[in-house]
């Protein structure tokens, strides 16, 4: 990805009216020969600062989540599991991020280019599995909502666990596998060395799972909306009220996808159409945003969490809001 500040003019062709001359066989001949610097000038590309600090930011962030989930025996329920799930995909992939940039400026090997780059890949494809995975959690907890928390719930969440970090953990063993361009440059992808086949494969398979997500949230919406509908009957409230929480948990419903589909779908459409020829600046442009995914995600997923909550205010300050302990559970929260 640092390509493009990597050129050296020696590179670079001869002007074609000067190249037919006898005398300059020998210049053209030599400036096909890199020529070393015995001291060269590190020049750090202002884009990968930019990923660098935003995978810093991800790993904290992230690493809150996992070690409240972790240190707290009373979050053990299918949700807190996916959500610890969601939290370490992004930790991981911010750690690939931070690790790359040191690896790219500090020890360029093609085979730390490698382990880099399956990292981020399996990190980012665990982090978009888990949130289809919290989304078909949501679902049944709502479909099923008498026998959602049987065994057999914890037992489907254990396998959706396990299913997807195996698919990421192949997706991140591919590159270093065998399955990367370092010996064809044609076929390499807007990501070197991910090549151009393994993208489109990936950009497909976010599609897929996007549609996915979307057509459960449209149902999770409609049952949001009769829950609230029943609810406002039994109580006798008024028709405003019953208006207030469903338009709640629809636009939370919109946010959570909307968020989702701004942060990834530039880079996965950029994937589909681009190459390697293409100026990095598009894949820096467009990859960044879905890193920001990671940022949002503990906001969205776990920190508006009422449970997740009382335990970050027992580690800050060892005390529970009585706002926060207080608070009842509506509709509207999904």
């Amino acid at each position: 990805m640092n390509e493009d500040l990597q050129v050296n003019i020696s590179w670079l062709p001869l002007d074609p009216t000067e190249s037919n001359s006898p005398e300059n066989v020998t210049s053209a001949v030599s400036s096909l020969t890199p020529v070393l610097d015995p001291d060269p000038e590190l020049v750090v590309n202002p884009w990968d600062i930019v990923l660098c600090t935003s995978g810093t930011l991800i790993s904290c962030e992230n690493a809150i989540v996992v070690l409240i989930i972790f240190h707290n025996p009373s979050l053990r329920a299918p949700m807190f599991l996916l959500i610890g799930s969601l939290a370490l995909a992004d930790l991981l992939a911010g750690v690939g991020l931070i690790v790359n940039f040191i690896f790219a400026y500090l020890l360029q090997s093609e085979a730390a280019k490698l382990v880099t780059v399956g990292l981020i890949a399996a990190s980012f494809c665990a982090s978009v599995g888990s949130l289809l995975a919290i989304t078909v959690d949501r679902y049944l907890s709502l479909y099923y909502a008498l026998t959602y928390n049987s065994e057999r719930t914890v037992t489907f969440t254990y396998v959706m666990l396990i299913f997807l970090w195996g698919a990421s953990t192949c997706v991140g063993l591919l590159p270093i596998m065998g399955w990367n361009c370092l010996n064809d440059e044609s076929t390499c992808s807007v990501i070197r060395p991910l090549t151009k086949n393994n993208t489109a494969a990936l950009s497909v398979s976010f599609l897929l799972m996007f549609a996915l997500m979307l057509q459960l949230y449209i149902q999770i919406c409609k049952i949001v909306m009769r829950h609230a509908h029943q609810i406002a009957l039994q109580h006798h409230f008024l028709a405003t009220s019953h208006y207030v929480t469903t338009r709640k948990g629809v636009s939370t419903l919109a946010i959570i996808l909307g968020t989702f589909a701004a942060c990834w779908m530039p880079f996965t459409l950029y994937s589909l159409i681009a190459d390697y020829t293409y100026p990095s600046i598009y894949t820096y442009a467009t990859l960044l945003p879905a890193t920001y995914n990671s940022i949002i995600n503990p906001v969205i997923y776990a920190f508006r969490n009422q449970e997740i909550q009382k335990a970050l205010w027992v580690i800050c300050c060892s005390c529970i809001p009585s706002s926060v302990s207080q608070r009842a559970r509506s509709p509207s929260d999904v």
